[in-house]
């Protein structure tokens, strides 16, 4: 599992929240979430940003490239 999925995965279930709710506030679909968890798809470059906004987290850390 890719740093980003399993940092995502993490974040989310910090905040209690489901793959839809994430979706929703993203306004993507919910199988775009499931993708991002399951490393079959990653976020451009405006969602990456706007989720490591969300969670207050850098966009590294979100990659792994910053711990």
């Amino acid at each position: 599992m890719s740093a980003f999925a399993s940092r995502l995965k993490e974040l989310r279930n910090e905040k209690n929240l489901t793959q839809l709710q994430l979706a929703e506030i993203f306004n993507v679909s919910k199988t775009t979430i499931c993708q991002w968890e399951t490393c079959k798809q990653e976020p451009d470059f405006d969602k990456l940003t706007a989720i490591s906004k969300f969670f207050h987290v850098s966009p590294d850390y979100l990659l792994g490239l910053d711990d």
